[in-house]
């Protein structure tokens, strides 16, 4: 996920200063000292070092903080795959199955994917689902002896 704020960094700050205790001065204090009295903020200059502690807390990679151009990033990166539903058309529940499994298992053979599927599916069933979320660019393959191990692309966990 990702945070977008118009307008950079101001009175001095870097990135860097974001990740540790910090002066904080609003362009509005006005406005700031409003948004305190009524509860909305605690604090000034603790924002970005409070999601860093609560993402640490929870186990989460902490948020990266990036300036592009005129405007301030912030970016929770995933800790686990998650597959998509859509990719230019509607996934099936079986799709998305398949897309789990490889990011459980890491790459895996046919065999082991049926195998991993809570239902029942026939070879042909999967394998024309594979070779469809191949065409999709979501998975690869490689070949190994007569068959193939199929991974997922892209993820780097």
């Amino acid at each position: 996920m990702e945070i977008t704020s118009t307008g950079n960094l101001h009175f001095g700050l870097t990135v860097e200063d974001l990740k540790r205790p910090h002066t904080s001065q609003p362009w509005n204090p006005l406005i700031a000292q409003t948004c305190y009295r009524r509860g909305i903020i605690e604090t000034w200059g603790r924002g970005t070092v409070k999601m860093a502690e609560l993402t640490d807390e929870a186990g989460l990679t902490p948020p990266e903080f990036e300036e592009i151009g005129n405007s301030l990033l912030v970016r929770f990166l995933p800790t686990r795959y998650v597959p998509p539903t859509r990719v230019g058309h509607d996934l099936s529940l079986l799709q998305r199955d398949i897309l789990q499994v490889l990011a459980q298992q890491g790459p895996s053979t046919s065999a082991q994917i049926r195998g991993a599927l809570e239902n029942e599916t026939p070879p042909r069933t999967l394998l024309w689902n594979l070779q469809m979320l191949k065409e999709l660019g979501l998975i690869d393959s490689t070949r190994k002896g007569r068959g193939f191990v199929w991974m997922l692309k892209g993820v780097h966990l």
